[in-house]
């Protein structure tokens, strides 16, 4: 769409789930922020919160902004035959992401001390072995799908040793993800999502058993540290929490990080000075993955539930109604980021983004997804000369109205 198509286009045209917009959300972040920084949308019936200011604010209130939004995450189906399939499993229950306090505490305590920042930076040099050994894979050939043959292995091998199963099973937990991020996505089909729902059965059934192995022999791992919880004096997690929390674990353990540095390596392509820049100088990483997740945003939005009858931005709000935030639209707003939608690695306050959230709810993950990323860049640019989109690259986004990553990335570079 251009600009003067764009500027005659009314806010209320906009239909936030349309797979165009969703694919192309640029000029509607902007009218967002604009004209509507608190707006009840009308297709949808939610409130789009679109401010950094608004957002945050939201985020910060867990009191009047609840997270136990289930509903919304696909957790009830008033679909009969996808009923059938899923009472096959176990039963939904709020844990870390659709929990609040005082419950939301507790479960996050039971993983918290696998996310220090000792025992991720005691990862390193597994995910650097990891990495170097991916690399060695393409490195040769001159051409490689960074998503399937780079980030998504090397994210999901690393939380798959941290929840403590077998590496050899990859494969099938990639499986799982993707059912998970289907059900989650809003645009599925009725096919797709039975499709999706029988997979997170293969899921549960797996990590059921994977639990009751560990009951007698616990390991230094997450699900062992689950376990532990149970015979340590806390009321015992029962099967449902467990399988809950590791769902939440091996999802935002591997695709939101694999989608942004999938996105980090196109930005840098279409800004080659910066690449150039970062190969110059690798002290750069750091800020380059804070602008890539800001700029990004694997996370795009995220669901609250109001709780009370309230107000935000001006904009009254009643008990019961779902809001929207939108953290990718927060992320480049002007009255935050200077020259907001461009990227630039060296941007003062990039780290100031809200990709990971914020409050109480913030990423657990954070700081192995930013080690990672480090990881990540740092074994790619050095050795990947001539780094280019390979001919008839499509860059589509897989549509999801919570997440944001491209389907693929074809590239191509000089043969190591």
């Amino acid at each position: 769409m251009s600009q003067a198509e764009s500027a005659v286009r009314a806010l209320a045209d906009y239909n936030p789930f349309d797979p165009a917009v969703m694919e192309d959300p640029w000029d509607y972040y902007r009218k967002l922020r604009s004209e509507g920084p608190v707006y009840r949308d009308s297709h949808t019936g939610m409130v789009m919160v679109s401010t950094y200011e608004a957002v945050a604010e939201a985020l910060r209130d867990y009191e009047r902004f609840s997270n136990r939004f289930g509903v919304g995450m696909g957790g009830v189906s008033s679909d009969p035959e996808l009923s059938e399939v899923m009472r096959e499993g176990y039963r939904p229950v709020d844990t870390m992401l659709t929990a609040d306090p005082p419950e939301h505490k507790r479960f996050r305590g039971l993983v918290n001390k696998a996310f220090t920042p000792r025992r991720v930076n005691a990862l390193e040099s597994e995910m650097q072995k990891i990495a170097d050994e991916l690399l060695a894979r393409f490195g040769s050939v001159g051409r490689f799908e960074v998503l399937s043959e780079f980030s998504v292995p090397l994210t999901l091998t690393v939380i798959s040793d941290q929840l403590g199963v077998p590496r050899k099973d990859l494969a099938r937990f990639k499986r799982w993800t993707d059912g998970f991020t289907t059900q989650l996505s809003g645009m599925a089909s009725h096919d797709e999502q039975l499709e999706a729902a029988k997979r997170i059965i293969e899921f549960q059934n797996y990590f059921a058993e994977r639990l009751a192995e560990v009951r007698d022999a616990p390991r230094d791992d997450i699900i062992s540290a689950l376990v532990r919880a149970r015979i340590e004096g806390e009321r015992p997690l029962d099967t449902a929490e467990s399988l809950s929390i590791l769902q939440q674990l091996l999802v935002a353990g591997n695709e939101t990080t694999a989608s942004a540095v999938a996105e980090g390596l196109l930005l840098l392509i279409r800004h080659p000075e910066q690449l150039e820049q970062v190969r110059a100088d690798p002290d750069l990483i750091p800020n380059l993955t804070e602008e890539v997740l800001r700029l990004a945003t694997p996370t795009q939005n995220m669901f609250r539930v109001a709780t009370e009858d309230c107000e935000l931005g001006g904009v009254s709000i009643a008990k019961g109604n779902m809001l929207f935030l939108r953290f990718g639209c927060a992320n480049r707003d002007p009255d935050k980021f200077e020259d907001p939608e461009r990227f630039d690695i060296h941007r003062e306050n990039a780290d100031e983004h809200l990709a990971f959230g914020h409050g109480i709810h913030f990423c657990i993950g954070a700081i192995l997804a930013r080690k990672e990323m480090l990881v990540a860049f740092r074994t790619l640019l050095p050795q990947l000369r001539g780094l280019r989109l390979a001919p008839g690259a499509e860059l589509v986004h897989k549509p999801n109205v919570l997440l944001r990553g491209l389907r693929e990335l074809p590239l191509e570079f000089e043969p190591i």
